[in-house]
């Protein structure tokens, strides 16, 4: 009697196991600086995916949010988790460069696509055995890099001091700035460090100052930016002061204050979206993320770092359809063919720029994702598109 109810139930199970396979939801994990030196960025990346699409290819969405509070240790226990027990099909994270580049063995070892929402180009590059499951959103500090060093020449800069962070955000930046720096005959004159968390800079910025640079270019990102600005013109200097796209938010204009003024900056069209030419083609799909998180956040809180978060969830929902169609979510085959359909995306408008992906190029982003912006009256204003 057993046996035939046990053969009773077999094929009901069996449908049932499919059923559940078949409806089976797609699993997002998210780890963003919400807390921490860098919260001003992890803020908005986090409002963020509240306006993510809850279904995409017929199949519901959990994004399941964690705070890495700005620290690498937590970053790393955080994706873990997420892999191990949540069993995402997507990672999403973090919001700084150190964090990242921390999480990428988690992801390749476990075979789960990642997105990161920093800027380092070393998250990516090269695309070899673990970086092939890593793509990201924001602008390489490579690429923004040209347009500062471009812009230095144009306006006859020949000398100029460097201070970063003292992490792979300021190393990157250093590293690329130097060498594009060089091809354009500027001078580096000093080479200096600081750590976010820092509260003082004076005695890199007297050696930045004994140095008297035509430009200071800063490479630091969120509020933390302001202090090396702030203390330059404490100690009265004239020259230029160039910021990184580290610092695109109007919470770093609150705290540098009228510290500011007149700084130059590359950044994503979103920042200055409103004030972009109606010819632009990012101009749309930047004001589609502006209009969506001013409604629900209020007008003027759109921050360049949301747009992050917003354009890796444009990712997912133009690969989730693609990867659907070779295996259903929860499984390695469904990673794996997310993963290839992240990789094959074309000409996808997103609030950074326009995304072509390749096996080589897991950015995707060429030279209509940067502007050229200066601080006027406290206030971003469009300079013209970088070069």
């Amino acid at each position: 009697m057993k046996m035939k109810l046990a053969g009773a139930l077999l094929p009901a199970l069996v449908s049932l196991a499919f059923a559940t396979g078949a409806s089976a939801q797609i699993k997002v994990g998210v780890t963003v600086s919400a807390t921490g030196p860098a919260a001003s960025l992890g803020i908005p990346e986090k409002n963020t995916f509240a306006l993510l699409p809850r279904i995409i290819g017929g199949k519901t969405v959990e994004y399941i949010v964690l705070d890495d509070a700005t620290d690498t240790t937590t970053a790393v226990k955080n994706v873990r988790k997420l892999v191990s027990e949540d069993k995402v099909d997507l990672l999403i994270g973090s919001t700084v460069t150190p964090n990242s580049l921390a999480m990428i063995d988690v992801a390749s070892e476990s075979g789960t696509p990642m997105i990161s929402m920093a800027a380092s180009a070393a998250i990516v590059e090269p695309v070899d055995a673990r970086r092939r499951w890593i793509f990201k959103t924001p602008q390489n500090d490579s690429h923004m890099s040209t347009a500062i060093t471009a812009h230095m020449a144009d306006s006859g800069v020949r000398t100029v001091a460097f201070i970063g962070f003292s992490d792979a955000y300021g190393e990157g930046w250093y590293r690329e700035f130097a060498k594009l720096a060089d091809l354009r005959k500027i001078k580096i004159v000093a080479n200096e460090r600081f750590a976010r968390s820092d509260t003082s800079v004076t005695g890199q910025i007297l050696k930045i100052m004994g140095a008297n640079p035509d430009a200071v270019l800063i490479a630091g990102s969120g509020t933390p930016a302001a202090l090396p600005q702030k203390t330059l013109k404490e100690r009265g200097y004239k020259g230029t002061i160039y910021q990184t796209h580290g610092v695109a938010n109007n919470d770093f204009l609150r705290v540098c204050g009228k510290d500011c003024e007149g700084t130059w900056l590359p950044s994503g069209p979103l920042l200055v979206a409103e004030q972009l030419p109606d010819s632009n083609p990012v101009k749309k799909s930047a004001m589609a993320y502006k209009n969506a998180y001013e409604k629900a956040y209020g007008a003027g809180s759109v921050s360049t770092f949301g747009g992050h978060a917003w354009d890796a969830g444009n990712l997912l929902a133009a690969a989730a359809p693609q990867a659907l169609k070779t295996a259903q979510p929860g499984t390695v085959e469904f990673r794996k063919a997310l993963r290839d359909a992240i990789e094959g995306i074309r000409n996808l408008p997103e609030s950074h720029g326009i995304v072509n992906m390749s096996p080589t190029d897991h950015l995707g982003l060429d030279q209509r994702a940067r502007v050229m912006v200066q601080v006027v009256n406290g206030k971003w204003k469009l300079a013209g598109a970088a070069k």
